[in-house]
This record gives C-alpha cells, structure tokens and sequence, in this order.
C-alpha cells in the first residue's frame, strides 16, 4: 500500500489546531508550525512533527494547508512556504478570505506550480473538534476529489461549490446569516426576559419553533449562560461582515440587515474591545437596559 500523504498544518488557533488533529487521527501525516510552539504540543504528542518555520514545514510535507486570522497573514505565509513547496503540490487554505484575495494568491500559486483548493469551514469550533463542521470548497474538481480523504477526515458536510472564489462568497454568506441571527436571537431573548418569561423556558420553545435557528441553540445557549465563549472574536465578525458589504456593493444587493449588524458589531468592539468574543453583542443590550440573559443549565461551552 502507498504511504499516507504527508500534510504541512500552518495555523494553531482556535479552529486549525482541531482540524490538524482530525487529519492526524485518520492517519495522515502531519508536520505543524505556529508562531505559538506551545500550540503544537498535543498534537506533537500525538505523533505529530513540528517545523521551526513555514519554510522547513513547506519543504517536509506534500501539501499545505493554512487556517490564519486575516488574508494578510494568509498571504506573508504563502509568500514564504511557495519558493520551499515542491511542483505539482497543493495548498489547501481553510481560512475565510475574500474573493479577490483568493483569486489574486491563487495566481501567485499558480506561478510556482503550486495548485490551490479553498476549502473554508463553518459550523463552529466545537464542530471542528469533533470532526463534524461543513467544508465549502472552491477549486478544480480533479483537485478536490484528490484531498476529498482529507477533507472527509475532518467534517462530515462537504460542498464543491465552484471554481476559485466561489467558496469565499458562499462563506462570507453563511458568516452574515449568522451574525444576523445572532443580534436577533439576542434581542428576542432580551423581550423574552422583560415580558416576564422563565428565560430558560423560552429559549427552548424558540428552539422547537419556527423562529429557531442554529445560532440560537448553539450561542444563544453561551448567552444565557453568561460564558459568550464561541472561540470566535468580534474583530473576525466585523472582518467577514466587511466582505459581505462589499459584495453587496459589487453585486448591486442592498443588504440592509448586515449594515445594522455591521454597526451593532463596531458598538461592542468599542465597548469590550476587538478580541471579546462575537456573541458579546448581547451583552450591550443587556448593559444597555441593565438586564441580564442569565438562566440556569446551560453550558459554559458547546461539547
């Protein structure tokens, strides 16, 4: 039987260091890098190897894959681990960028004789851990059946969804309905709370309605809790509902419920900071009418 691919993991955080371990589980071969070296410990425990630089990494592995905070940072790795990667190889990015973005480090890619799949995820960290969130590729389909065991080692959802660049609009789509639904669950739950309503009662009858969402059975559960913690920062929010925007300007669609959640978003940013977490936008309302979301059973975390 032929060796097992060898997969170079750039990108730690929060989301990457759980799709890097779901490739290290199916049985692929791994090589990390992290500028935070204490990030790759379990994973180095696992049997994974560590790389000092993206370089070392790009050189050591047959393909490439990358999950980084903002398509600046995308592009200074790709600009370092391109010249090191071998031709014909791949770098898969799970990142969300916008469309120019991937288009543009594509082409730079593409220079090198390096082919590009965009496969970003969705579903939320707690879905990356257990392998079960949704990839939206964009690619060559001859490329994307060739890593589709590695994608199907990490999520349990998989759409091919075009060519390069298709994947960032389907993403940044996905991002704003759930943004959207966010600021809605929130003040659902808030005239839920001042009408007098047992809060806990409530957001499982808005689950089992009409009106539920995933947003609201996932962050709205971190809301009453009182935790926000989605592993997912406001600084990233307003990043993707700044790409919605801007296709609804390139694409002539008024989105008029992204912009007032666009600006919901820069309220909490100026009242909690940019790395406070995203569902952090109740909280203004409940600061706002000194009311808190608080009801008792439920989690701190999703598991």
């Amino acid at each position: 039987m032929s060796e097992p691919l060898h997969y170079g993991y750039v990108g730690l955080g929060n989301l990457g260091r759980h799709i890097a371990a779901s490739l290290l589980r199916a049985g692929f071969r791994l090589t990390v890098h992290d500028l935070n070296p204490t990030l790759a410990a379990p994973l180095i425990a696992e049997g994974a190897h560590w790389a000092d630089s993206p370089e070392a990494l790009a050189e050591a592995a047959d393909h490439v894959v990358t999950c980084l905070p903002s398509p600046a940072v995308s592009e200074a790795v790709l600009t370092r681990i391109l010249p090191r990667m071998r031709p014909g190889a791949s770098w898969i990015e799970n990142s969300t960028l916008s469309r120019d973005d991937i288009l543009r480090l594509a082409a730079q890619a593409a220079a090198h004789d390096v082919r590009v799949l965009e496969a970003p995820v969705t579903g939320g960290v707690h879905l990356a851990a257990r392998g079960e969130i949704t990839v939206l590729a964009g690619g060559d389909k001859a490329l994307y059946d060739e890593h589709f065991p590695a994608l199907q080692s990490i999520a349990n959802r998989h759409f091919l969804i075009g060519p390069i660049g298709s994947a960032a609009v389907i993403k940044v789509i996905t991002n704003m309905l759930a943004f959207i639904h966010l600021k809605a669950s929130s003040e659902a739950l808030m005239l839920a709370r001042r009408g007098g309503l047992d809060l806990g009662q409530a957001w499982h009858a808005i689950r089992e309605s009409s009106g539920t969402s995933f947003v609201h059975e996932t962050e709205g559960a971190l809301i009453l809790n009182g935790s926000y913690e989605i592993a997912f920062s406001i600084d990233l929010a307003l990043k993707d509902l700044g790409f919605a925007l801007n296709f609804g300007r390139e694409f002539g669609v008024p989105l008029d419920l992204a912009a007032l959640t666009e600006q919901t978003y820069v309220a909490a940013r100026a009242a909690y900071g940019g790395d406070a977490q995203s569902p952090m936008i109740a909280r203004l309302l409940e600061d706002m009418l000194q009311t808190d979301l608080r009801a008792p059973g439920f989690p701190a975390r999703l598991e």
